[in-house]
């Protein structure tokens, strides 16, 4: 739809042009037990409705919108599990994702109806997980956790397995 990569900023600012519900995209894997969650079919129906749509300012408007609550949906839904199966009332949400106004407000929302809060950085410091991945990594370096440097790619990696640091 032309939006840079990575585009949340610009795809919410669109989205607040758009009509609600003119776009109705799946909430994945909400209909399912557990906190697992993938967005790339969703991201593949986007695109099979912007690529057979008129392609006007409005409908990539909408198109936006409807992406954007069903994203802001299912990270709610998810996000409820996780506070039920862990018997918190706290909920810290970090990362880009963190920006989004739709998303904080929900989340808010659902935190306070539970009885609990959701807390957020301040939207400048909602950057992408790469510097927590980082520091992360630089914690294990100082705690003399080492490896080679193969690269080993772990898609569904438990993170239960790791090392406590």
């Amino acid at each position: 739809m032309g939006l840079p990569y990575p585009g949340g900023p610009q795809l919410a600012a669109l989205a607040e042009q758009g009509v609600p519900g003119r776009f109705r995209f799946s909430r994945p894997m909400t209909d399912r037990p557990g906190l697992d969650f993938s967005f790339s079919g969703l991201k593949t129906q986007v695109l099979l409705a912007w690529q057979g749509s008129d392609q006007s300012d409005q409908t990539r408007a909408d198109i936006a919108r409807g992406f954007e609550e069903a994203v802001v949906d299912t990270l709610a839904i998810k996000c409820a599990r996780a506070l039920e199966a862990a018997g918190c009332g706290t909920l810290v949400v970090a990362g880009g994702v963190g920006a989004n106004a739709r998303l904080r407000a929900r989340l808010a929302e659902l935190c306070e109806k539970r009885g609990g809060r959701a807390c957020f950085p301040r939207p400048a410091l909602c950057t992408d997980n790469g510097a927590m991945i980082a520091f992360a990594g630089a914690l294990r370096l100082a705690a003399g956790q080492l490896d080679d440097a193969a690269i080993r790619a772990v898609p569904r990696w438990d993170m239960a397995t790791l090392a406590p640091v």
